[in-house]
């Protein structure tokens, strides 16, 4: 079976796949274009996408897929319209669980780099602005012992929580469509009351249904000083609606790996110093992304043989 890889992925993965698959290994780093798009869908059986390749719904109604399945490399689709991929007999795949340790973990970087002001620091130091140590100097937020408020209680959610009780002694207070059992001490509040803590994480999935559920009214509802973090997709939050609030110190700060407009930011977003802006690191452990190619191989593999998908949205 024709197989697209559209991105290079780590050795293990391609040569794994290589040894099940008839592979087209695309060297860009780049999302798709338009006309990638469209040859994906026609000229291949299977297609190994990831964030980026925007399988919309005008894609899916130019072509007649030859296409089987597009085996999503991460847990976030949302730039997959899975309705207009069923209704063309596309079925979509993604990898849940591998990302979950290590998502996390960026997110505590986040919350630790926007109090502690260490991005702020590290630019002053290297552009030699440093003078020394002194009592009143680059003074930030404590972490521990603080509150956190989390928005979506998945699997991502409660590794956060988990870091933040045990490990920061932090009071933990959560927003979740559905009532969930956190498994740790927190409480499910409305989004008003999670808004109010010391840190705001937002962990919910992206799509149409979460798209700017952080906007200017909801920044209005937080403390001026407090911060927001975002390890979810970055249209989740008002980017804009977000600079202006940064802009006029109506929160104390944010923490952001994902952008509304991958790669592009907001115009005067990356000039703000009460902002840390990762490069989408959540996932960007080697260890995790050969997990999360091995586990989109698994379902291509069931793809291949007739088996059901492991891991169909």
């Amino acid at each position: 079976m024709k197989l697209l890889i559209t991105r290079p992925l780590p050795d293990k993965v391609m040569a794994a796949a290589k040894a099940g698959f008839d592979v087209t290994e695309r060297e860009s780093a780049l999302p798709l274009t338009q006309a990638e798009l469209r040859a994906a869908l026609t000229d291949y059986d299977l297609v190994l996408p990831t964030l980026g390749d925007r399988f919309s719904a005008e894609i899916f109604a130019s072509v007649t897929p030859r296409a089987r399945l597009l085996a999503n490399f991460g847990v976030g689709y949302n730039h997959i319209d899975v309705a207009a991929a069923r209704a063309a007999g596309v079925a979509v795949t993604n990898t849940p669980g591998a990302v979950t340790e290590a998502t996390a973990d960026v997110a505590v970087t986040l919350m630790l780099m926007s109090a502690r002001r260490a991005g702020e620091g590290e630019r002053s130091l290297r552009a030699g602005n440093w003078q020394g140590w002194h009592p009143t100097q680059f003074l930030g937020a404590m972490v521990s012992g603080g509150t956190v408020g989390i928005i979506g209680m998945g699997r991502i959610g409660r590794a956060i929580a988990q870091r933040c009780h045990y490990g920061f002694g932090m009071q933990v207070s959560f927003h979740n469509r559905s009532p969930v059992d956190p498994g740790l001490p927190a409480r499910q509040v409305p989004l008003s009351e999670v808004l109010q803590a010391d840190f705001v994480v937002i962990a919910v999935p992206g799509g149409a249904s979460t798209r700017h559920l952080i906007s200017a009214e909801e920044l209005a509802g937080m403390r001026t000083d407090s911060f927001l973090i975002n390890i979810s997709r970055g249209d989740v939050i008002d980017e804009a609606a977000l600079t202006v609030a940064l802009q006029r110190g109506q929160i104390a700060g944010a923490g952001l790996d994902v952008y509304e407009n991958e790669p592009s930011l907001t115009p005067g977003l990356h000039a703000l110093e009460n902002v840390t802006l990762l490069p989408h690191l959540g996932t960007a452990v080697l260890k995790v992304r050969e997990a999360m190619g091995m586990m989109a191989l698994d379902n291509l593999m069931a793809q291949k043989m007739g088996r059901p998908l492991p891991n169909l949205v």
